[in-house]
């Protein structure tokens, strides 16, 4: 059987402020969101890339959920495997507490770095100067955990990235009950499978992430009156088949239509019918998109 290496660049990490825990990952491998992140909130997170060990992540988890450090789960998920030295790792426990691992039989240029809360790790690369930059980036990154790992994989393609180029990238982001509805703790979870600019495509996703499943502050709520009513209705007559709602108004009959509409749409969380209140982003959005 033919073991294909994952020439990859990574960056495990942890927020103690959202307890989150994360991956980001980008490779000149097709699909390597598949392989390499494994993440469960209030366990840690585990990158296995570099002719990856696949039970590392599973396996890795479940020793955090034990109790077990980073450095003691990366112990033990090498002590028996007879390719310890191809393989690299990347793991960030329950506490945040980092490990990186490079074996000697990694393609060059192949190291580590672990920081507060991170571990960043990458092989087939173009120099050192990558997993310096993304540890830089990181630290100094705004905003919540997905953004912050973005930008430390952008950094790193910024500064050679993987050698052979480009193909596929991955966030994968928990964080208990952050999940669809509330039901598991999966906040992030997208892949670019092969495309010539993953990076910037998973910034895209990442996005859209936002538009759908985000939620304004109340001071970037609109009523929907006034110019707004007004460009909604406009919205509806010319893509939702709606005759009625003349005026500056939103009566029953354009309510109704609204509703199907944000329905059909998915933005179900972010228009509140009862209240005709719209988030700001996602009016923006319709405008955009649909006014024209």
């Amino acid at each position: 059987m033919t073991v294909l290496r994952l020439a990859t660049f990574s960056i495990a990490a942890f927020d103690p402020e959202q307890q989150a825990w994360g991956i980001g990952v980008a490779s000149k491998f097709v699909g390597v969101g598949a392989v390499v992140p494994w993440a469960e909130a209030a366990a840690g997170a585990v990158a296995t890339q570099s002719y990856a060990n696949t039970s590392f992540g599973p396996r890795g988890l479940a020793l955090m959920r034990a109790g077990l450090s980073a450095e003691r789960t990366l112990t033990a998920l090498l002590a028996d495997d007879p390719q310890r030295e191809q393989r690299q790792v990347g793991v960030v426990d329950a506490h945040g507490q980092p490990a990186t691992f490079t074996g000697s039989a990694c393609l060059p240029w192949a190291g580590g770095v672990a920081g507060q809360h991170f571990a960043i790790q990458g092989n087939i690369l173009a120099g050192p100067q990558v997993v310096q930059a993304m540890a830089s980036a990181y630290d100094a990154a705004p905003g919540d955990l997905p953004q912050r790992l973005l930008a430390s994989l952008a950094a790193g393609d910024a500064t050679g990235g993987d050698r052979r180029g480009r193909q596929s990238a991955a966030l994968l982001v928990v964080r208990p009950g952050a999940g669809y509805g509330g039901f598991n703790d999966r906040w992030i979870d997208y892949r670019v499978d092969d495309d010539a600019l993953p990076i910037p495509r998973l910034a895209e996703l990442l996005e859209l992430h936002r538009l759908y499943f985000g939620k304004s502050p109340p001071e970037e709520v609109l009523a929907m009156e006034g110019e707004v009513a007004r460009a909604l209705i406009s919205i509806l007559h010319r893509h939702a088949g709606f005759a009625g709602g003349a005026g500056d108004g939103l009566d029953p009959p354009a309510l109704q239509a609204l509703r199907e509409f944000v329905g059909r749409e998915n933005f179900e969380d972010r228009v509140d019918i009862e209240q005709r209140a719209i988030d700001a982003p996602v009016f923006d959005f319709l405008v955009k998109r649909f006014a024209g």
